[in-house]
């Protein structure tokens, strides 16, 4: 039977009973871990993963609600899916030290895991994150615009127009990890557990906004998608902005500019987040 590009393929049973899939593939440390972005399982970082796990180990999983992973009940929160991954990682002690690779709503995943102090995370990469210092995201259009994508996703998923829109995303992954990404990331519970993770999300980027942490002891890459997209053509400078002041105000980091890609990276740049993630590893 041929490996799947993720490499084999393991579950986590939390203490709630709930299961989390995770694949792992590599040798070596420090493990290179992947969080995907909103409404997303981890079947984005193909373009990515293959190439780490020839520097180290690599482990992809899918938060909960997406790919193989069970759902969780009712509203999810950037707490609890910073204790999700953190249980997962606390199960894995061979495996430590990590280097979290974040995108999107990933990126705030991974921060606020870092910022607890409780695990051996030696850097962070985040890719083209979700970043509460932008200000875009706290005016009444954005509060409108957050809550009106879920009741038009929705409906989109039951008549099989998202999984139409997502043919295009991430063609170019190897073939396995794109199949996972078609079949899981586009489907009516795709799109349900969307609904779920952004109903907290502005409440979530105001507690990070207003307790901020500067990752003392972290070293961060703060990559930024340069290229304005048809979603955020508006917002994308404001974004970039955003990104170089985390970067500044972070302890360890520094802001790579994605010039080639928008908000997509992992398909458009990969090589970027590879680089980034080898300069880390000291490889």
């Amino acid at each position: 039977m041929t490996q799947h590009t993720y490499g084999t393929s393991n579950f986590l049973t939390l203490e709630d009973g709930r299961k989390l899939h995770y694949w792992l593939r590599g040798e070596g440390g420090p493990t290179v871990v992947f969080e995907a972005g909103m409404g997303f399982s981890g079947s984005m970082w193909g373009m990515v993963q293959l190439e780490v796990a020839k520097l180290a180990t690599t482990l992809v999983y899918d938060r909960a609600g997406t790919g193989r992973s069970d759902d969780r009940p009712g509203a999810h929160t950037l707490e609890m899916a910073a204790a999700d991954l953190g249980a997962l990682l606390a199960s894995l002690p061979q495996l430590a030290p990590f280097i979290l690779v974040g995108s999107s709503w990933g990126g705030p995943i991974v921060r606020h895991l870092a910022a607890k102090d409780e695990l051996p995370i030696r850097a962070l990469v985040l890719v083209d994150q979700s970043d509460e210092n932008a200000p875009d995201f706290f005016t009444p259009s954005a509060r409108k615009q957050f809550e009106a994508t879920p009741k038009m996703l929705i409906p989109m998923a039951k008549l099989g127009l998202y999984k139409l829109m997502g043919q295009g995303v991430g063609k170019h992954q190897p073939p396995d990890v794109r199949k996972d990404h078609y079949e899981y990331d586009f489907t009516v519970r795709a799109a349900e557990n969307f609904a779920a993770e952004i109903s907290n999300f502005i409440t979530d980027m105001e507690w990070l906004r207003d307790n901020p942490n500067r990752l003392e002891g972290i070293e961060v890459s703060v990559i930024s998608g340069m290229k304005a997209g048809l979603l955020d053509g508006k917002q994308r400078k404001s974004i970039n902005a955003a990104h170089r002041n985390t970067a500044d105000y972070l302890a360890q980091a520094r802001f790579v500019p994605a010039e080639n890609a928008g908000h997509y990276v992992m398909f458009h740049q990969p090589e970027l987040i590879v680089s980034e993630v080898a300069r880390l590893l000291g490889k």
